[in-house]
């Protein structure tokens, strides 16, 4: 039986489901985006905004907040989402995403939208920023925690490899990095484009802290963001397995939907999917 009670699982449900319509929406209206990797990873970041982290709408720049890092930067719809839903920006401000002059670009940019940490978009810079901002934690004396996401496709980067050492050799235990597993990139499956795996085995040999979970399980995700399985003097590394467009029936595990945005139709199939969400 889950600690956690049934009207905290079943109001992260409503806040990704939320999001999920939000993603659709903005990429819809845009007529560009990425989906399928936003989609995936919404559950993960409705518990890290909605449960886990600390933070203050009204005073963005609150030194003791914890920090969320989208180092896949081109997801920059469910980051979005997740700040429209908490409340730092109007949620109607969504369907100007990608415009001319818009606060919401293909890829976040601190200098326009609070709540974003760190500007993404070049894979596997955000990783660097993350442990950048735990060591600046650590030699603070801060207690808060650095989240950073990252994508599977993304972890063919080297520059992740050498945040992971960074993060290890400085002992950050106050990193948590989450590795968005859904086995699928722009060009295809991540083991015919370049093989990753054994992703856990490679993030242990590096010195991390690694857990396994089920990425749209909020009992799992709660977990293993809570810092129950932290290990002192380690970052964590939790390897979430995601499911790509998840909710969406026409876009699930496509590869297609990577970063192709849908029509008016395939909007309004996507929002009755979501609709009978539960």
């Amino acid at each position: 039986m889950s600690e956690y009670s049934p009207d905290l699982l079943r109001m992260l449900n409503e806040k990704a489901t939320e999001m999920r319509k939000d993603i659709v929406v903005m990429v819809g209206a845009a007529g560009s985006g990425h989906p399928g990797g936003s989609l995936s990873s919404a559950d993960i970041v409705s518990a890290l905004y909605f449960h886990i982290m600390k933070y203050d709408v009204n005073n963005p720049s609150w030194p003791d907040r914890d920090r969320f890092v989208l180092s896949k930067g081109h997801a920059s719809p469910v980051l979005y989402a997740a700040l429209a839903n908490a409340g730092f920006f109007p949620r109607e401000e969504i369907t100007t995403f990608r415009a001319i002059n818009s606060r919401l670009q293909g890829h976040p940019d601190k200098n326009k939208l609070p709540g974003v940490e760190f500007s993404t978009g070049s894979l596997g810079q955000g990783l660097s920023a993350a442990c950048g901002m735990a060591i600046a934690g650590k030699l603070d004396n801060k207690d808060y925690r650095v989240f950073c996401l990252i994508g599977d496709g993304e972890s063919e980067e080297g520059q992740i490899w050498e945040a992971a050492m960074s993060a290890a050799h400085f002992k950050l235990d106050n990193l948590v990095a989450v590795t968005d597993f859904n086995g699928l990139q722009i060009d295809g499956p991540t083991c015919e484009i370049m093989a990753i795996n054994p992703i856990p085995e490679k993030w242990k040999a590096f010195g991390w802290n690694v857990i396994e979970i089920d990425g749209h399980d909020y009992t799992q995700i709660l977990d293993a963001l809570s810092g129950k399985g932290k290990v002192p003097g380690k970052p964590t590394m939790i390897v979430a397995k995601t499911l790509k467009g998840k909710c969406v029936s026409y876009m699930e595990d496509i590869c297609d939907w990577h970063g192709k945005a849908p029509n008016p139709e395939q909007v309004k199939q996507a929002l009755e999917d979501l609709s009978c969400v539960s």
